[in-house]
Order: C-alpha cells, then structure tokens, then sequence
C-alpha cells in the first residue's frame, strides 16, 4: 500500500482579506507550521508597509520566510520556489500537514506547480526598455504589453515597471508573449495540495483596504518609508504603498494624493489577484467571516485526516 503524500495548505485571497489570522488558526487546529508566500513580507526593512505579522501573531505560531532577506538582496521567484520546498521537506517530517500563505499568486505557484521557463534575453533588450521607461515612461510600456500580451497585461503588476519590462522583453527577444511560456508541463511534487481561499462582496474588500491604509499611516508608514526613499530604485521597493509616498517625497503628490493612491492602487491590486484566482479551479473559497471550524473541518473531510 502507498504511503499517503503529506499535504500542503495554501490559504489565498486579496490583500486585507484576513489570510493571516485565518493561516494561524488552521496552524493551531492542526498544531503545525507557516510557510509565507508574500513577496513583499521577506524583506526586513520594510515592516508596515507589508502588513508583517504582529509580533503576538508571530508568537501564535512558528513563521517561515518572513522578514528573512534584505531589500538589497537579489531574490526572485525562483529562489523562493527553491528555498521553500527544502523548509517543506524539513516540516514534513515533523508535521503531515503544513500552512503556506500569501497573496502573491505567482510564488504560491511555484511552490505548488513549478517556475515556468523562458527563454535567454540578450542584455541589450533589456537596457532598450529601461531606457524607454526613461524617456517615455511607464504607460508607453504599459499600452504596449496590452497590446502584445493581454491576458498578462490583466493579472499582472503593470504599475511595477519591473514586470512589465520583464514581460516585454520576454516578447521582445522571442516573438512570443509572456503567457505563452506560462501553464507548460509541471513537475510532481512530494506532497499534495488544498486550496483555501477566502472572499467577501467587493465593497467589503475594497473597505477593509481602505481602513489597513489608515492604519498603516497612524502606525508610521511615512517615517518607514522616509528611511527607504534614498534606495527607492531597488526593485523590492516598487511595491504599493512605498511608490507613493516616494512621489509625495519628490512633491509630485501631496500627502493626501498619496494615501489616496495608495488606497486606490491597493484596490486595484486586489482586483489583479482576483483575476489571477479565479483561473485556478481547485480553490475551494469561503467568506472572510466564515468560522474557522468549517475550513478546518473541511480539510478534515477532504483529505481523510
């Protein structure tokens, strides 16, 4: 008889939704651990900004991948999906179960499916689209990959030029668009997968945005954010929430304009993770305010614990 894989929870949803709390209570129902997968949360400079755990968050249950590298380290998804899967094999054999959370779709992916592979791209492509993004500016680029690569263009972070440039010059050196190298043959992993996604009416979401924004202000985003603004050409800086205020420093917004835009492009960022959700049918989604008990029996149920 085979020996059951262990398994594998990834708790997804939009920012602001409540994944962390919800990751926690699944951690202490099932007395095992938390993998993060948040792009945003492994950088140690940048703590209000992310929505980091509390430290009495981080004391609820052992945390992994949080505030772990610096924003001068080079670190891609790659090196994620590679770091990850050995702390996995080194949980599993101590839990049958372990929690991997996070908003950023593309990391959960690669744990769970594998990196996608692309093609070489000659250095010179790249040094013409940054030069571009100098001289016409992020839109220019931005119009562009709608055009070439739509589908991307709707689940992707076309406010971080980074990504953009990145698709672009996958498009620009092979001739075919960024998607297309996406969804090929994946590997098997060691262990099997659920989906638990938690959801809420849009106004509900775009709520509970608005109120971490505020938040994030009374407990010194800008003052985070003044530290940081002399290395704001660092790619783990183009995020939301840091972006703007860099602006606000340069006297392009006023303050006010500036938390707008970050409430606005924290909206908009949701709605790009909703997109990139709604294509993955194993999720299984449950409202924000749905007790714990129900996931927790759910997993119960579907996996035979």
């Amino acid at each position: 008889m085979s020996v059951k894989k262990p398994l594998l929870i990834c708790v997804v949803g939009p920012t602001a939704i409540g994944k962390t709390n919800l990751s926690i209570e699944l951690a202490k129902a099932f007395n095992t651990e938390i993998i993060s997968a948040d792009s945003r949360q492994f950088f140690k400079e940048m703590r209000i900004g992310t929505a980091v755990p509390s430290s009495e968050e981080l004391a609820m249950a052992p945390h992994h991948f949080i505030q772990n590298k610096s924003i001068f380290d080079s670190y891609s998804v790659g090196d994620f999906e590679k770091e990850a899967l050995l702390k996995l094999e080194n949980l599993f054999e101590k839990h049958r179960l372990v929690i991997m959370v996070g908003g950023s779709g593309m990391y959960v992916d690669a744990v769970v499916n594998g990196m996608d592979k692309f093609p070489e791209v000659a250095s010179g492509v790249r040094e013409q689209l940054n030069q571009e993004l100098e001289t016409l500016g992020l839109e220019a680029l931005q119009k562009e990959l709608k055009k070439v690569d739509p589908e991307y263009f709707q689940k992707a972070d076309i406010q971080n030029p980074h990504r953009v440039i990145r698709a672009l010059e996958i498009y620009r050196a092979s001739g075919n668009s960024y998607s297309s190298f996406l969804a090929k043959k994946k590997p098997v992993r060691s262990f099997n997968t659920i989906y638990i996604g938690l959801t809420a009416e849009r106004d509900v979401i775009y709520t509970r945005i608005n109120k971490r924004v505020d938040l994030m202000i009374e407990e010194g985003l800008l003052e985070e954010a003044k530290l940081l603004f002399k290395h704001k050409d660092l790619n783990a800086l183009q995020t939301v929430g840091y972006r703007e205020l860099f602006r606000f420093f340069e006297g392009d917004l006023t303050k006010e304009e500036a938390i707008e835009e970050i409430k606005k492009n924290s909206r908009r960022f949701a709605k790009r993770q909703g997109t990139w959700y709604r294509k993955n049918e194993q999720i299984k989604w449950f409202d924000y305010s749905d007790s714990t008990s129900g996931v927790v029996d759910y997993i119960k149920e579907k996996n035979a614990l």
